[in-house]
């Protein structure tokens, strides 16, 4: 299964993560299939979230599943998911 979902970068205590497209088995760190955006939560509350919305749109229609991380990221920032 294909899930959207976080991958951690940064160094301690100054986290930001990719968001991206990774086979459900894989590490939360190990390779990925495509990286949709990035989320940045130590930014200003305007700059923290940024997805192309069109890929996001199309893997969401292939299937993928999103975590609930992500779900409430996209969800927060407009971006309606159908159930």
């Amino acid at each position: 299964m294909v899930k959207i979902r976080l991958k951690r970068m940064g160094t301690k205590k100054r986290p930001y993560y990719r968001i991206v497209v990774m086979d459900s088995r894989a590490p939360r760190d190990g390779r990925t299939i495509e990286e949709l955006g990035y989320y940045h939560p130590v930014e200003a509350e305007d700059r923290q979230v940024k997805f192309e919305e069109t890929r996001v749109r199309e893997w969401l229609n292939k299937g993928a599943q999103p975590t609930d991380t992500v779900r409430r990221l996209l969800n927060k920032n407009n971006f309606t998911i159908k159930e």
